[in-house]
């Protein structure tokens, strides 16, 4: 999401900062440009109209205009404003016990997996919750919520099938809740394909009877200029306390995220970005702002790797490495840290300039299929063959292809790539380069953990772009 957005700012603001002097002529002409990239993401106009305004008046500012860089002063201030109106601070839930959570929204939006999620994270938080299935209409949301509420391993509330009082099936789930151990409960309510009276009216219902500390709203970030009614709406209906935004991962152009909260005035307290259910997380206007001018957010990275990575293992390969050694079972080790980390597009997006670079490397580089292949190869190797690689001649090839399911070629490429990914290891000076380069990024000091012998990840202007260039056709994944 905002990938296109960012391009556009990104050229525009390269413009800007190129400029000897800063009048109110090119000011205005940035954000002209400014203004058709927010219109072109989805923005509503009238939001993107107030936005334009206030930037300019900060940005004719005699400050930035005698400043020594006033293009650079100008990204800040709209940096700036569009964490503002992101929503400012990060705002989390209130979970005060017994806590009710309800999620409300149109079909389709992802409420149901959402709600399996927010689950899981609060679990993982240190947290009881408990799901309540109360959507009366779609049956198959009441048997996904079960089988998510199995998945994530939490109690889950299911009405009889022929239901259709949503306050006595809360009433109900309120005294079953009660003989199960729990801090916090989570509503699945029903949505419809658009807004109708219905559904409000159902809604109004149950919130009035629940009174819940949290009404949050799960919108597809794919909603564009239909999120102002939606949200709109939902609001005037029962006040909503948030907004969890759903699918940030796919192609959606991001206007809705700017503009939900801009009309709502409520925070957005969660995205969800893929399919899996650990893949909820928090919103930090501060970091969206960062990701959308290119910045990345080294911090939300942090976060992910380390929740994923076992800092134990991690430190082991480190230290293997720092001591010279890289056998095929540290490459093994290092593929199935990968494997946790899941989505490493997703992953590497949060760096800083790495969308500038993207199109430089092939969608089979994230494919995760090819690990699986690699991997393959790899454990048809005997204990003997991973540490000692060199003793692989040609009757041990021909065996690893058949034991993998490959061509003997697969097994050469891999072969010779391995080589080359160890002598670089070995080598004192570009190891210290790839360090210096990684700037305590990944692997490094203080860095992230598990990621030893990937390529790592400086700041724009170097760094990333750089070590992509010096190891190409040295990694098999």
């Amino acid at each position: 999401m905002f990938s296109n957005l960012a391009d556009s700012l990104d050229k525009t603001f390269r413009n800007l900062r190129g400029v000897g002097k800063i009048s109110e002529s090119n000011i205005t002409d940035a954000l002209r440009d400014v203004r058709l990239a927010l219109l072109e993401a989805d923005v509503e106009f009238g939001i993107a109209k107030e936005f334009i305004a206030h930037v300019k008046e900060k940005a004719m500012g005699a400050d930035v205009l005698k400043s020594i860089k006033p293009g650079e002063q100008i990204v800040k201030i709209f940096h700036d404003e569009l964490a503002e109106l992101l929503g400012g601070d990060q705002v989390g839930l209130d979970l005060t016990p017994p806590a009710r959570l309800v999620l409300c929204g149109l079909n389709g939006a992802g409420k149901t997996t959402t709600a399996g999620k927010l689950a899981l994270r609060l679990k993982k938080e240190g947290r009881k919750p408990i799901l309540v299935a109360i959507d009366l209409y779609r049956p198959a949301a009441i048997d996904q919520l079960a089988t998510l509420a199995k998945q994530v391993d939490v109690p889950v509330y299911t009405p009889d099938a022929s239901e259709s009082d949503v306050v006595k099936v809360a009433r109900e789930a309120l005294a079953w809740a009660e003989t199960q151990r729990h801090d916090v409960i989570i509503f699945d309510t029903a949505g419809r394909q658009e807004i109708d009276e219905r559904l409000i009216e159902e809604l109004k219902r149950l919130h009035t009877f629940l009174q819940p500390q949290e009404t949050l709203l799960v919108a597809d970030a794919a909603t564009g200029q239909q999120a102002v009614s939606v949200a709109k709406h939902f609001d005037e209906a029962v006040g909503i306390t948030g907004i969890i935004l759903t699918k940030l991962d796919g192609d959606a152009r991001g206007g809705a995220a700017l503009s939900m909260r801009s009309i709502t005035g409520k925070p957005i307290k969660y995205a969800g970005e893929g399919e899996k259910l650990d893949q909820l997380f928090e919103f930090h206007p501060n970091r969206m702002a960062d990701r959308i001018l290119g910045m990345g957010d080294i911090v939300g990275m942090v976060e992910q790797v380390a929740s994923k990575i076992d800092e134990k293992d991690a430190m082991k390969s480190i230290e293997r490495l720092a001591e010279g050694k890289f056998d095929f079972n540290d490459f093994l080790d290092q593929m199935r840290m990968l494997q946790k980390l899941g989505d490493m597009k997703g992953l590497l997006g949060l760096m800083p300039g790495f969308n500038k670079i993207k199109k430089q490397i092939p969608d089979a580089a994230f494919d995760p299929k090819r690990l699986k292949r690699t991997e393959a190869i790899v454990l048809s190797m005997t204990p003997d063959e991973r540490r000692r690689p060199e003793i692989i001649k040609a009757s041990r090839r021909e065996r690893i292809a058949k034991g993998s399911g490959v061509k003997v070629l697969e097994v050469n490429q891999l072969l010779k790539q391995f080589g080359e990914m160890r002598k670089m290891m070995r080598s004192p000076n570009k190891m210290n380069k790839m360090m210096r380069q990684m700037g305590g990024g990944l692997g490094g000091k203080g860095g992230l953990p598990g990621m030893g012998g990937m390529p790592g990840l400086g700041g724009p202007g170097g760094g990333f772009g750089d070590l992509l260039k010096g190891f190409k056709g040295k990694f098999p994944f």
